[in-house]
């Protein structure tokens, strides 16, 4: 499996953590899926998610573009009012 450069790593996190939880998920499943075998391991130990986001990121893009949530974002750091 290929692995990116220190600094490559160091940009994607930083994306990765300004993006929404939703687009999070999706853009590591676009990550993953490039690098083959063991990319969830490899994409969730770069950005600091569990291997499970990454496979549910995978789901919603099969989803897309009949996204159920497409128009709900959650603010990062904010709890959902019941």
């Amino acid at each position: 499996m290929v692995m990116y450069a220190p600094e490559v790593e160091r940009k994607m996190k930083a994306f990765y953590d300004s993006l929404s939880e939703k687009d999070r998920r999706r853009y590591a499943a676009v990550e993953a899926a490039k690098l083959g075998y063991g990319g969830n391991e490899y994409v969730a130990r770069v950005v600091g998610c569990h291997p499970d986001t990454i496979r549910q990121g995978s789901e919603d893009i099969e989803k897309l573009p009949e996204d159920e949530a497409a128009d709900r974002v959650r603010k990062k750091g904010r709890p959902q009012e019941s």
